[in-house]
């Protein structure tokens, strides 16, 4: 178990085994970035020759390591490219991330790039920290080569901004954490009843602030969510063994200001039912409840943040499989609250699920509510694997952009036109159409769609079919399987919204 603290030494001074430093690609050449100064002093008009001769360039995630030599206590200096000519917190949290993988079998490990401010602080923390995220649940015991002690080195390591940045980035590197280790577990340890107990024992063992109530929980079984008419989540979940769930958060501060509905899309694992996927394309739908995991885990949070909000946060888990009992294209669905629904595409299905847990979360008067889903692949299309779309009520979308900013996830506003909404309720035979098989602007059609359970309450809902798996290597603070995208926007959505 590696240890965290926050400490105001000189990186040059300090004992750890390792000591990484930034290093900014300058109109002159590379340069040590803030936080290093003292190393740079220590090599003087020897640096700049020796990172040309090295072949140092600052890029995003270079690395290169030195031997420190006697002038400096470390042994290893690691620099990490920052790919810009100013320390900024998207650089530096994907520089520490690289870091986390670039310093082997170091038993003590002193961070020294950009943390001079709160927000650079707490990038860093968050950046090292799930740079070293990995996922061995499944794996035969090896070697633990991660360092037992880090340090992260700051000038304003007493002040109480600082602390509480440093304290912020733990708290929502763990909730990020959490979101991916429920992503990479595979699906046949993750069905809905055995996931709506994970979330139950993780709510459980939350520590919250002195003064701030535990968090309520409420898990609907088939039998009740029968009882409830939740014919969304059922029917979807009406070809699997596995029976379906929703799980009800209810996290309320003393001093709440704002009151959020947060709806997360539970589909632990996505066949496509009777329209079936291709072979190819089921190899990642465990990461269909990605969703789900990010509500979860930003309500977990904002709890441990002690934030002034009211938080209802609604998870429908189904999933959707293949068999006699299966929803079939051409039926109709009675949502909760009584909309029917003609499906015509049994792929559609999270917004089936969602759908029912939209209205409920209207039912609880929020303020605002906001749905994160892996939801389309036409989204993907659009936007790329990277980036999030997002749509709803232009002052909770422009929000949920500005949130991004701040937590470095990539986002992108998305429009619902008039027409659309029209496709919605094409349907011949009940009032909504799930699905209408027109290629264009598929992503935009389950936005909409969603939109008519809202009760036009303040809306926004999150896309996250792209960026919520990363089927490719390493990147900056991204590591291969769930990424736990969405759950740093919704904190800091949240921490804005009780400010």
């Amino acid at each position: 178990m590696t240890s965290y603290s926050l400490r105001s030494a000189s990186p040059a001074k300090t004992r750890a085994e390792a000591v990484v430093v930034g290093v900014l690609a300058g109109p002159k050449g590379p340069q040590l970035a803030p936080g290093a100064e003292d190393i740079a002093d220590v090599f003087g008009r020897r640096l700049r020759p020796l990172l040309s001769t090295l072949g140092v360039k600052g890029k995003p995630g270079e690395v290169t390591r030195i031997p420190a030599g006697e002038k400096v206590a470390t042994s290893l200096l690691v620099l990490v490219g920052l790919g810009s000519t100013e320390a900024t917190p998207d650089a530096v949290r994907r520089a520490a991330g690289v870091a986390a993988r670039s310093v082997p079998n170091a038993a003590s490990v002193a961070i020294a790039l950009p943390a001079h401010t709160p927000e650079l602080l707490r990038a860093v923390t968050e950046g090292y920290r799930l740079g070293g995220y990995t996922f061995t649940d499944y794996r035969a015991a090896g070697e633990d080569t991660s360092p037992s002690d880090v340090v992260i080195l700051s000038e304003g390591a007493r002040r109480q901004e600082m602390v509480a940045a440093f304290e912020s980035g733990q708290v929502l590197a763990d909730a990020v954490a959490l979101c991916r280790d429920w992503v990479n577990i595979p699906p046949g340890d993750l069905t809905p009843p055995a996931f709506a107990d994970k979330v139950s024992a993780a709510v459980a063992a939350t520590a919250l602030p002195e003064g701030v109530p535990a968090i309520g929980v409420t898990v609907h079984d088939e039998a009740a969510l029968a009882d409830l008419g939740c014919g969304g989540i059922l029917g979807v979940g009406a070809g699997s063994a596995a029976p379906p769930r929703l799980v009800e958060l209810t996290y309320t501060h003393p001093d709440a200001v704002r009151h959020i509905a947060l709806v997360g899309k539970g589909i632990t694992f996505d066949s496509g039912g009777l329209t079936i996927k291709p072979g190819g394309s089921m190899s990642t739908m465990k990461s269909d409840m990605g969703g789900a995991g990010a509500v979860v885990a930003a309500t977990l949070a904002a709890a441990r943040l002690g934030l002034p909000v009211t938080i209802s946060t609604f998870v429908p888990m189904a999933e959707n499989m293949v068999s006699g009992a299966a929803t079939r294209p051409g039926d109709v669905l009675r949502i909760y609250g009584g909309t029917t629904v003609e499906v015509s595409n049994t792929d559609a299905e999270g917004r089936l699920v969602l759908a029912d847990a939209l209205v409920r979360a209207t039912e609880v008067g929020p303020d605002a509510i906001i749905d994160v889903a892996t939801l389309t692949g036409h989204m993907v299309m659009a936007l790329g694997d990277r980036v999030t779309g997002v749509m709803g009520s232009p002052e909770i979308v422009e929000a949920i952009l500005s949130a991004a900013e701040q937590a470095g996830e990539e986002s992108w506003p998305m429009p619902i036109p008039d027409p659309i909404a029209e496709r919605v309720r094409s349907s011949k035979i009940a009032d909504l159409a799930q699905h209408d098989w027109i290629r264009w602007g598929g992503g935009l059609f389950a936005a909409a769609f969603l939109r008519e359970f809202t009760a036009d309450l303040s809306w926004a809902h999150l896309d996250i079919a792209g960026p919520s798996f990363n089927s490719g290597g390493s990147n900056g603070h991204l590591t291969p399987g769930g990424t736990g995208v969405g759950v740093g926007t919704l904190v800091d959505y949240l921490r804005a919204q009780s400010a």
